[in-house]
């Protein structure tokens, strides 16, 4: 069973817990991500991205979903992430997806806010609650010096949420996406956190979070990759974020590197072996004890109220 994730949210927010993320677009990863939850029963976002949807359709990633969705007791949303547009929003709402985020960070204030507010009025017809972001995150070059037109401004946020009426918002404060977000030591802005949960009474949301195990980019170099510098968010300063506000966390290069690891480790070892099934039965086992400790590390085992069948 599919849910929204108003009530999910609503629920981290109060008990100080940040509730998984994890973009998906393959039957390995599905299955990682929702095992492992049902297995810590956590309630997850399963996430797709514009990307994911061209690569898998939109139907049927809704169907690897949502069939698997149905064999588990936890709470499970469907999740469109980082959606460009109005039209992919829409789509996905008629298609059944349970979240939305629009995301129009590159544009203007007013014409964010008018962008937002558009897919908001057409979600919460449908009780679709819809997460907006803020402020912009690097991309994969990581840090960005030039925190002003890029983080997250408190006073424009709270704005932002009063205008739009959205129903989460995610923030900006050092995280970047990909897996090379720092070029020195990690540093987050955890006093523009605590400024802007001080202003805004929404659950916040942290994107660009994963942690670039470096037990897994180790894996992956030692088996042929070339992931030579890579850096992700300490465990640390999660907690710390969670700490202070934070009740979304998405994760999707995390997923990714252990997928990479995995697929080259097994062709090392089993050179003669190319059933597809025994190669990407690896990628599940690794990527999903990813999913449990992110569960652990967020603190949202045995937080799903189990549903009823």
């Amino acid at each position: 069973m599919l849910v929204t994730t108003k009530r999910m949210l609503q629920k981290a927010k109060k008990e100080g817990y940040a509730v998984p993320h994890f973009n998906v677009s393959n039957l390995e990863t599905v299955k990682s991500v929702i095992e492992g939850c049902s297995k810590m029963n956590s309630p997850v976002i399963v996430a797709t991205s514009e990307s994911a949807i061209k690569y898998a359709g939109i139907k049927s990633l809704k169907s690897l979903v949502e069939s698997l969705a149905y064999k588990s007791k936890i709470q499970i949303a469907l999740h469109l992430d980082h959606s460009p547009s109005y039209e992919l929003a829409k789509d996905c709402l008629k298609e059944g997806w349970t979240s939305i985020m629009r995301d129009a960070s590159n544009l203007p204030f007013d014409k964010n806010v008018k962008e937002t507010k558009r897919v908001v009025d057409l979600a919460h017809k449908k009780n679709i609650a819809v997460e907006a972001e803020i402020g912009r995150l690097s991309g994969k070059e990581g840090w960005v010096e030039s925190k002003e037109s890029l983080f997250t401004n408190p006073e424009d946020a709270r704005k932002f949420t009063l205008l739009t009426k959205c129903d989460s918002l995610a923030v900006s404060i050092g995280t970047s996406h990909g897996a090379y977000k720092f070029k020195g030591n990690p540093r987050l802005d955890f006093n523009l956190l605590e400024e802007i949960e001080h202003k805004v009474s929404l659950p916040l949301v942290l994107h660009g979070a994963s942690s670039v195990p470096s037990f897994l980019v180790h894996k992956a170099n030692k088996y042929g990759a070339d992931l030579r510098g890579a850096k992700g968010v300490p465990d640390s300063q999660i907690k710390k974020a969670i700490r202070i506000g934070i009740c979304k966390i998405n994760t999707d290069t995390d997923l990714r590197i252990a997928f990479d690891a995995s697929i080259r480790e097994f062709l090392n070892k089993e050179p003669r072996d190319f059933n597809p099934r025994d190669i990407l039965k690896a990628t599940i086992d690794e990527m999903q004890k990813v999913v449990e400790s992110k569960v652990k590390l967020f603190g949202s085992e045995d937080k799903s109220d189990m549903l009823r069948k």
